[in-house]
């Protein structure tokens, strides 16, 4: 762990457009919420990209000495088919497609969305809480919202006054957008809808008869808007003002734009003073959803595979390649960019393991490892640029692998401050993990390597030095250097 004040930690605020030193409400607490997942269906890896970026940022903060309280949603009700608070609950949806209770839904992808989340060895939020076990604190909301002449009451539905919010208020402040382009491009309502302004939001959905999730309140029997329950939650946890609020960049605008206007409202504040966004993971060039069906599931990249990829990936390798694009930037997902991480990610556990292993130590170490550890703080710092992180990462690498080959020296304390600082930045900071495949490859080739080593010594013994060059000049070929520079020949990948 670092101190903090070591560190001058800049963030890129979606509110301001620009990177801005975080400073937070308090010395030594962060509190961060960040929009989880509508569990109607099973977690995309777009979706996975969103929380592993959080994951990574909730680990570094803690790291460099923050006390963090992290509080991760789980939709589960008021999530509409669209933005319009038109269709179906997808939850209720998914149920009556399913012959499911909705909570059976619930329960079903919230277990396939933990289970993704553990094999990308992102760490549990400090508070996971759910839509539905906030009703009051939303309908108090609701209460405080028509009070302040923010909202109205239509047919038992509730729904806030935009228009009227924007006279003192600027909506569109997140997303850029102003109102009068977004009355322009809006259809007339036609009569259809009890709104007043086609830009006014649901905060309570008056439900029909023939619908299941559905609560008392003052209105109507009926559920919370999607808008209004991160609303209520953040505020119960994290307060009326707090640090970061995260989620991804198709949440900016309408989601996270309401919820800074509810909050506006009802508190006087836009919710958090850093609102953070991750960029979308496109597939083969096209933008990866459910509801178009252009998506990989994590269960095909992990085990069942897909006609898309020539194999399965370890967690790991496909969260090493997500953090080789920064959180900002779109990336995309292909087979080939998938081989060439785990390739990456492969050369990075195994000079972790040498590293681990070395004892072959000079007087020594050429290699700046303090300047080095510096930049990777700096990387990090810089709005949590893991592409330059992890390019430092492989500076390192070649480090290690010349010093296997006697072309660097490396003292035993400057291999104990290296690996110190690597097992921070590639286990604690990023999240990777030596997978089990990992293990049992790296063990495998040991063996095989021993006895090749073994009969290349044989033959060096016996002056049979054809077959000596040529074991030498064929592993050479095929990345695999060996160095005769100890007692017993050792190896190391190129």
């Amino acid at each position: 762990m670092q101190s903090t004040a070591s560190h001058q930690l800049e963030i890129y605020n979606s509110l301001s457009g620009k990177k801005e030193s975080f400073t937070p409400i308090s010395k030594e607490y962060v509190g961060m919420y960040v929009c989880g997942p509508t569990v109607y269906s099973k977690v995309h890896l777009g979706n996975l990209r969103t929380f592993t970026s959080f994951d990574v940022i909730y680990r570094y903060l803690c790291h460099i000495g923050y006390k963090v309280r992290y509080v991760r949603n789980i939709t589960d009700v008021g999530h509409l088919e669209n933005d319009q608070d038109q269709g179906e609950d997808r939850i209720s949806k998914k149920a009556r497609i399913e012959n499911l209770e909705p909570m059976e839904v619930v329960q079903k992808y919230t277990y396939d969305f933990h289970g993704n989340t553990r094999k990308f060895n992102l760490l549990p939020p400090s508070i996971e809480p759910t839509a539905t076990g906030h009703i009051i604190e939303q309908i108090k909301l609701i209460e405080k919202l028509l009070n302040n002449d923010l909202a109205y009451e239509v047919n038992g539905s509730v729904y806030f006054d935009v228009v009227k919010y924007n006279k003192s208020n600027d909506y569109g402040i997140l997303s850029k957008r102003k109102i009068e382009d977004l009355i322009h491009n809006t259809r007339s309502l036609d009569g259809q809808s009890d709104k007043k302004n086609p830009q006014d939001f649901a905060l309570w959905k008056k439900a029909e008869p023939k619908h299941i999730m559905k609560w008392e309140s003052p209105w109507s029997n009926g559920f919370p808007g999607w808008h209004l329950e991160c609303t209520a939650m953040s505020n119960k946890y994290l307060g009326e003002k707090f640090d970061i609020h995260g989620g991804g960049m198709d949440l900016k605008f309408p989601h996270h734009e309401c919820e800074i206007a509810q909050s506006n409202a009802c508190f006087g504040t836009n919710a958090a003073n850093y609102w953070m966004h991750a960029n979308m993971l496109t597939l083969n060039g096209q933008k990866m959803s459910k509801s178009t069906g252009n998506n990989i599931l994590p269960e095909e990249i992990f085990s069942s595979g897909s006609p898309l990829l020539s194999k399965t990936f370890s967690g790991s390798s496909v969260k090493f390649f997500m953090l080789q694009a920064h959180y900002r930037s779109v990336l995309d997902l292909s087979n080939d960019a998938l081989v060439a991480s785990e390739k990456g990610f492969n050369k990075v556990i195994d000079a972790i393991n040498i590293l681990e292993s070395f004892k072959n130590f000079s007087k020594e170490t050429n290699f700046d490892i303090d300047k080095w550890s510096k930049t990777c703080y700096e990387a990090m710092n810089d709005d949590f640029n893991t592409p330059i992180l992890i390019a430092n990462i492989f500076e390192a690498v070649k480090f290690i692998n010349k010093v296997t080959i006697g072309k660097a020296e490396l003292s035993e304390k400057g291999s104990e401050e290296l690996l110190r600082y690597i097992n921070s930045f590639v286990f604690d900071i990023m999240g990777l993990e030596k997978s089990d495949q990992s293990i049992k490859r790296n063990n495998k080739l040991d063996k095989v390597m021993n006895i090749i080593l073994e009969l290349r010594n044989d033959a060096r013994i016996n002056k049979d030095y054809i077959t000596s060059d040529k074991i030498r000049d064929l592993l050479k070929e095929n990345g695999i250097s060996i160095n005769d520079n100890n007692k017993d020949s050792s190896y190391n990948f190129d």
